[in-house]
């Protein structure tokens, strides 16, 4: 549990971080105050000259007039410092308090005393002081200027002829100093607090607009902010793309312009209120989004702002959400099938045994037992669909895991390792789920060895890195003939398959089982042979 610091250290340490953050105002009234003591000592000179017979500098007019001219060099000196700011602020101000005082103490004692009324000119420079260094030292300042009029007093009395001390009259003139002084501290506490209240809460505007700007700038619909004029005032990425406004349109353009119907919208909303409307169809982007319109006001001015909800992401996520209801569905269906697939595979698996020497009824059982499979395997594609976004990715070390893949693959399909070709670097490294990657792998090579030459080199498995970003690129290469680009576009589609025996399914779960991990799948147009590639995110333990 934190303590607060006591209310006098506090406002102290406030008043510190207004002169650290607005050193130009506190230079700036120091500059003034300073211009002010020129005058003053000026004005002093002139009276004295003006009016010959008055009490100034009755009892010494040498020393009243060499301290008058003392006090004007010194006002231009603390001017011209404090122009150039070179010497530290509290030092420049206390100095020159301590001269104010001397100086007027020694004008007042070459007047004749306190009876010269010279004493209340330091009335101001105190509560300069005190509002510019924002109360600190004011007590002191008074304090200063008290002892500096009781010492004069105190002088007269003791080297004057005849003088009278007025102590009464110099105590109460002191009661004025610190009044004035204890009142230039209050005001400025309370300027400081205000200054540091208005202060903070620029910054926590600022914070707001900020985050206010990146939340709508991240905003997946358009937002438009129009003028009474129709003219765009403020629009986001996502809006600029929808009603087509691209860097070269001027600063304030039309609506009418670029969404000729949204502005027609925007009037007749405008003139009647509240409207329901349908889908608008923006040609700019050919896309359908729906309008909401919301009022803003102030400044006296009257805009709107324009919220475009693109209907098509909605119905994608509606589409996703189905998908993930049917893959649950088919998953249940595919464990249901399990069983009685797997009872009629035993079932023929037994009548095999009997040695039936019917050739009619071998082949029957021949045609149960590849569709037995095939079911199974379909079976076990789904179930694996099914859990392809149970992907863990962690930082796969691509040299050593190809090179284990081929082992593996090798020995499991009974074919010589010189097949395969290995074309990476050992500092590739990627974020992929392992048993992922391994099954993504092992299907596309299983393609491969279906239609390459089985010659050596047959399959290249080359890994390279992208230069504009941060990816690595995997890539399955072999010298057989290829895909059609007829059949392009739906090779990846489930349950399409150009083999007798395939489910169709293949290379739609290694599509899938890839973005689940963040990675990509595609098929190179363009190229005489069968080449795939897998476009993976780089590790951040890449080297």
């Amino acid at each position: 549990m934190t303590t607060s610091p006591p209310p006098e250290k506090s406002w102290q340490a406030t008043a510190d971080t207004v002169a650290a953050t607005h050193p130009g105002s506190f230079w700036r009234s120091l500059f003034y105050f300073n211009v002010y003591r020129l005058l003053m000592a000026s004005g002093i000179i002139a009276i004295t000259w003006l009016y010959p017979d008055s009490s100034m500098g009755s009892y010494d007019p040498q020393l009243f007039l060499y301290t008058a001219l003392a006090y004007i060099v010194f006002g231009g000196i603390s001017l011209l410092l404090a122009r150039m700011q070179r010497l530290h602020f509290d030092r420049q101000l206390a100095t020159q308090i301590s001269g104010d005082v001397l100086f007027v103490t020694i004008l007042m004692y070459s007047s004749g005393g306190i009876q010269s009324g010279l004493g209340p000119l330091l009335l101001a420079p105190l509560a300069a002081a005190g509002l510019i260094s924002r109360g600190r030292l004011a007590l002191f300042y008074a304090s200063i200027a008290s002892i500096g009029i009781l010492l004069e007093e105190s002088y007269s009395l003791l080297h004057v002829q005849g003088y009278q001390a007025q102590y009464l009259q110099a105590g109460l003139l002191s009661l004025g100093y610190f009044a004035v002084a204890w009142l230039a501290h209050k005001l400025a506490k309370y300027t400081t607090a205000s200054e540091q209240l208005a202060l903070q809460r620029a910054i926590d505007l600022a914070s707001m607009a900020e985050v206010n700007q990146l939340v709508i700038q991240d905003m997946q619909d358009g937002v438009l902010v129009v003028d009474e004029n129709g003219k765009i005032q403020q629009h986001n990425p996502q809006a600029g793309k929808l009603i087509g406004l691209t860097p070269e349109v001027s600063a304030a353009p039309l609506l009418a312009e670029h969404a000729p119907a949204l502005a027609m919208q925007l009037a007749a909303w405008r003139a009647n209120g509240n409207i329901d409307f349908d889908l608008l169809r923006i040609p700019a982007s050919d896309v359908s989004v729906r309008i909401r319109f919301v009022p803003v006001k102030g400044d006296g001015r009257i805009n709107t702002l324009v919220f475009l909800e693109d209907v098509s992401r909605i119905q994608a996520q509606a589409q996703q959400l189905k998908l993930a209801a049917l893959g649950r569905l088919t998953a249940n269906i595919a464990h249901e099938i399990r069983n009685p697939l797997s009872a009629i595979g035993h079932a023929a698996e037994l009548l095999e045994e009997e040695k039936s020497s019917d050739p009619t009824q071998m082949r029957l059982l021949r045609i149960i037992r590849d569709n037995t499979q095939r079911l199974d395997k379909i079976v076990q594609n789904v179930l694996e669909l099914n859990r392809r976004d149970r992907a863990t990715p962690e930082a796969l070390h691509l040299a050593g895991f190809m090179h284990a893949f081929v082992a593996d693959f090798c020995h499991a399909e009974k074919v010589a390792s010189d097949i395969f070709v290995l074309d990476i670097a050992d500092r590739y490294v990627v974020n992929f789920d392992r048993g992922h990657l391994n099954q993504v792998l092992w299907n596309l090579c299983h393609n491969a060895l279906r239609y390459c030459r089985k010659q050596p080199g047959s399959i290249r498995l080359k890994v390279t890195e992208e230069v504009t970003g941060n990816y690595i690129n995997l890539d399955v290469i072999d010298d057989g003939p290829g895909i059609p680009p007829a059949l392009l576009s739906q090779s990846f589609e489930p349950f399409f398959t150009t083999a007798a025996g395939g489910t169709g399914l293949g290379l739609y779960i290694a599509r899938e089982m890839c973005k689940a991990n963040g990675a990509a799948l595609d098929c190179l147009e363009n190229t005489a042979d069968g080449h795939f590639r897998i476009v993976c995110r780089k590790s951040v333990n890449y080297v």
